[in-house]
C-alpha cells in the first residue's frame, strides 16, 4: 500500500467512525431529517459546504479549468451567487414555514402549498435526476482511486459508495453535519496550502502562464457566464440545500451559516480553474481532463502533501454525495413512503425506511456511476432538472400568494418537457447563448403567468 493510499483509506475509516458514533444518538425522523432543528451557523455552514464543496467543485472544474481556462471559475462561483440569494431572502421565509409547519423535506412544503399530486410528480421525477449527481460524485472519487491505486474506475465508486453509505444511513442529517465539519477543517486547510505549492512546484506563475495556451479566450474569465444560468438557480432551490435550512434552529443561522457558505465559495471558486491551469502546463496531453486534479497531486506535488490533497479530494467527493444520499432517502421515505403508500406509518417505520432507502440509493448511485463515468456530464443532467422543476413553484410558492396547483403544475410540465426535447435535439448545447436550463426556466416562469391568467383573479388558488 503506497501512502497516498494508505492516508486516503485512514481518513475514510475515520468519517465512517465519526457517523456511526453520532447514529447512537438518531431517535427519531426529526433527528434523521432535520437533526432535531438545533444546527447553529457553524454547523450549518460546515455542512453545507462540505456538500458544495464536491466532485464538481474539485475534480470537475479542475478539470474545466484544464480544458478551458479561467472561465471555469463560474462553475463554483454561480453556486456560491446562489447560495447568497438562499441566505438573505429564500431560506429564512421557507425555514420559518417548516418549523411552524413541521416540515421534513421540500415535498411536505410542495403540499402544503399546492397539492399531492404536485408533490408526487416533482418527488418521482427527481429522485431519478437526482441519482445522476450522486453518480457524478461516485465517479471522480473512481477516477482519484485509478491515479492512486491503480484500480479500475468502477472498484473506486464502490469504495466511495461504501464510505458515504455507511456513515450517512448511521446519523442522517446530524452525523452528517459532524463528519462534515471534519471534513471542512482538512479541505480548507489542505487547499489554502495547495495551490502555491503546485504553482511553485510548476517553476512559478510565470512559467504555467509560458507553457499554457496562449489562446486569449483560455484567460477571459467571462467565458463560463453560461454556468450562471444552470448553477445558480439550482442553488436557490436544491432541495438538499432546504432541507439542511430546515434543520436550523433560527433565522440568524440560516442567514449566518448560509451566507458563509456562499462567500466562501466565491472565494474557493478561483483554486480549482488555477490548479487545472498548473495541471495543463505541466501535463499537455491528459487523455481525460478530469484526470487533471488527481494526477497533479500524484505526479507533481511532495508525497505528503498529495497524499492530504488526495484524502480530501476523494472525501470532498464522497461528503456530496451523502448530501444527495439524504435528498434521496428522505424523500423516497417522507414524500412517496408517508405521503402516498402509508399515510399513517409511525415514526419508527419511516426511520426504518429512510435508512433502507439511504443503502439502495447508495447501490444504484454506484450502478449509475459506473454507466456514465464523466462528473460534469452527469452533473448537468442533474442541474438543469433541478432548476427546471422546482425554480417557480418554490420561488413563487413563497413570494407570489396568487399563485396554485394549476400554475405550478402547468410550469413544472412544460419547462420539464420543453428542456428535455432541447437536450436531445441538440446534444445539450442548446441554441446559441439560449441553454437547456435557461430555455427550460424561461418557459416555465411564461407557462406560470399564462396559466394564473387562463384561470382569473376570482377562483381559488387550488
Amino acid at each position: 500500500m503506497n501512502l497516498q493510499l494508505a492516508v486516503l483509506a485512514g481518513y475514510a475509516l475515520l468519517q465512517v467512525a465519526l457517523g456511526l458514533w453520532m447514529g447512537r444518538k438518531v431517535k427519531s425522523t426529526g433527528d434523521f431529517f432535520v437533526a432535531g432543528r438545533r444546527l447553529g451557523p457553524g454547523l450549518l455552514f460546515s455542512t453545507l459546504v462540505a456538500a458544495n464543496i464536491g466532485a464538481g467543485s474539485t475534480v470537475g472544474a479542475t478539470g474545466l479549468g484544464y480544458r478551458d481556462g479561467l472561465g471555469a471559475w463560474w462553475w463554483v462561483g454561480s453556486a456560491g451567487l446562489g447560495s447568497l440569494i438562499l441566505a438573505l431572502w429564500v431560506g429564512p421565509k421557507i425555514r420559518k414555514i417548516a418549523a411552524e409547519h413541521g416540515l421534513h423535506t421540500v415535498g411536505d412544503y410542495l403540499e402544503l402549498r399546492y397539492s399531492r399530486g404536485v408533490r408526487g410528480g416533482v418527488v418521482l421525477l427527481l429522485w431519478v435526476a437526482t441519482l445522476t449527481i450522486l453518480a457524478g460524485q461516485l465517479v471522480a472519487a473512481g477516477k482519484i482511486l485509478n491515479v492512486v491505486a491503480g484500480v479500475p474506475p468502477w472498484i473506486g465508486c464502490m469504495a466511495g459508495g461504501a464510505v458515504m453509505t455507511a456513515y450517512f444511513t448511521a446519523g442522517g442529517l446530524m452525523g452528517a453535519a459532524w463528519v462534515n465539519a471534519l471534513q471542512l477543517v482538512v479541505e480548507v486547510g489542505v487547499y489554502c496550502v495547495l495551490l502555491p505549492i503546485a504553482i511553485a512546484t510548476a517553476g512559478g506563475w510565470a512559467s504555467v502562464v509560458a507553457r499554457a495556451p496562449a489562446d486569449p479566450a483560455y484567460w477571459d474569465m467571462t467565458q463560463g457566464w453560461r454556468y450562471l444560468i444552470l448553477l445558480a438557480p439550482a442553488f436557490i432551490v436544491s432541495p438538499g440545500q432546504l432541507q439542511k435550512v430546515y434543520g436550523a434552529r433560527d433565522d440568524k443561522a440560516v442567514k449566518w451559516g448560509v451566507g458563509l457558505n456562499a462567500v466562501l465559495l466565491l472565494l474557493f471558486a478561483c483554486v480549482p480553474p488555477l490548479l487545472g491551469i498548473v495541471a495543463r502546463a505541466l501535463h499537455p496531453n491528459l487523455p481525460d481532463h478530469e484526470l487533471a486534479l488527481p494526477t497533479l497531486l500524484m505526479r507533481d506535488l511532495p508525497p505528503i502533501v498529495g497524499a492530504i490533497g488526495l484524502a480530501a479530494a476523494f472525501t470532498t467527493d464522497v461528503n456530496t454525495a451523502d448530501a444527495v444520499l439524504f435528498m434521496l432517502s428522505t424523500s423516497l421515505s417522507q414524500d412517496l413512503y408517508k405521503g402516498f403508500l402509508n399515510r399513517n406509518a409511525s415514526d419508527a417505520q419511516v426511520l426504518k425506511v429512510a435508512r433502507g432507502a439511504a443503502v439502495s440509493a447508495g447501490v444504484l448511485g454506484v450502478a449509475f456511476a459506473v454507466s456514465a463515468p464523466s462528473v460534469i456530464a452527469n452533473l448537468t443532467i442533474f442541474y438543469t432538472l433541478l432548476s427546471v422543476c422546482l425554480f417557480v413553484p418554490i420561488l413563487a410558492g413563497l413570494f407570489v400568494p396568487r399563485v396554485g396547483t394549476f400554475e405550478a403544475a402547468s410550469s413544472i410540465v412544460v419547462g420539464v418537457a420543453l428542456t428535455l426535447f432541447v437536450q436531445a435535439s441538440t446534444g445539450g448545447k442548446g441554441y446559441g447563448l439560449l441553454s437547456p436550463a435557461l430555455i427550460g426556466i424561461g418557459a416555465a416562469v411564461l407557462t406560470c403567468v399564462a396559466a394564473s391568467l387562463i384561470r382569473g383573479p376570482d377562483r381559488s388558488r387550488g
